[in-house]
């Protein structure tokens, strides 16, 4: 597929936040902070900072003590009751709450990935206008794979709509790699799955702070 360059498109962007944690006991990575904020708060006013379309935050697991960091927001919540069956069920729930908006393309977003910024959002978006093309995805480091977050035209909706288990972006990013271009995103590959990635990502995260204070 190779789709033509729109400078006015309606970007919506699905946050993928249902999971229910399991490698960290249960306790929602959704919840994790960063600099004061919940991983979940972050992501959601980074796609809001885009003004690009409309947000979305697929719930499910633990969704009444993570709804609570969304409440005043402008973002659409749904729910998906089918979380356990793993990505593919949310990325369906986000893509049926959109039927009715007139979207042009979607964003798929996690919320173990400490490093996405809005800035880096904005570089997909950017990247799509230049190059026309129907995917956008991050390059896990030099030699890493590609995935998420990632960009896809509209038209991948019904790709999506057919997937089905813990199956989400990669495999159509992989199976349209002719129709995608990457942009590099080396800390893609950090995301919170363990309480020992978090225990190293928090130490990370003192360490920075350390050298911002100069101490």
């Amino acid at each position: 597929m190779q789709f033509t360059i729109s400078l006015t498109m309606t970007i919506a962007t699905i946050i993928l936040a249902a999971g229910g944690s399991t490698r960290l006991g249960g306790e929602p990575k959704q919840l994790l902070t960063k600099d004061g904020t919940t991983l979940v708060r972050h992501m959601a006013e980074a796609a809001l900072s885009l003004q690009t379309g409309p947000v979305l935050v697929v719930l499910g697991a633990n969704q009444d003590r993570i709804l609570s960091e969304l409440t005043d927001l402008p973002v659409y919540i749904p729910i998906n009751p089918d979380w356990r069956e793993g990505l593919a069920s949310s990325l369906r729930v986000g893509l049926n709450r959109l039927c009715d908006e007139p979207v042009d393309a979607f964003l798929v977003v996690l919320t173990d990935q400490p490093y996405v910024t809005a800035e880096l959002l904005q570089q997909l978006i950017s990247t799509q206008q230049h190059t026309g093309r129907g995917i956008i995805a991050c390059r896990y480091g030099e030699f890493g794979h590609l995935g998420v977050p990632a960009l896809f035209d509209i038209r991948y909706r019904s790709e999506f709509m057919n997937l089905s288990g813990d199956t989400g972006a990669r495999k159509l990013i992989q199976q349209y790699a002719n129709d995608c271009t990457e942009i590099p995103f080396p800390l893609a590959a950090i995301d919170l799955d363990t309480w020992q990635d978090v225990d190293a990502w928090r130490g990370t995260q003192r360490i920075k702070h350390i050298d911002q204070d100069g101490e």
